[in-house]
């Protein structure tokens, strides 16, 4: 890395940018504790993985990627609630965050 003028504005190689991207889910590391630790933006990141990825320097996502998830202890006195809501389709899933957002999975 070069820093350059009185802006320090940082000039990084390719193979510096490709090791930053890369560095990204090795060991469960995360895009934003990758950013941290070479001090640049997420988005940074993310614009470096699609050019390398257009140049064909960084293969092309195959199929789904699947991430861990903890659901930790079950809530054994959760009742269902249950509304008015009709269900339109069998094939839709919606998931209910403890933050109150919710999400739907359409198969």
């Amino acid at each position: 890395m070069e820093i350059l003028g009185r802006e320090r504005r940082r000039r990084w190689s390719n193979a510096e940018k490709l090791d930053i991207v890369a560095a990204v889910g090795v060991n469960g590391e995360t895009l934003a504790r990758v950013a941290r630790r070479y001090d640049v933006s997420r988005s940074q990141i993310y614009q470096w993985r699609h050019l390398f990825r257009k140049r064909g320097l960084l293969p092309a996502a195959d199929g789904p990627t699947f991430l861990p998830v903890d659901i930790g202890v079950p809530m054994l006195s959760a009742e269902p609630v249950l509304d008015d809501r009709v269900v339109v389709s069998p094939l839709i899933v919606e998931l209910e965050m403890v933050s109150s957002s919710r999400s739907k999975v359409w198969r």
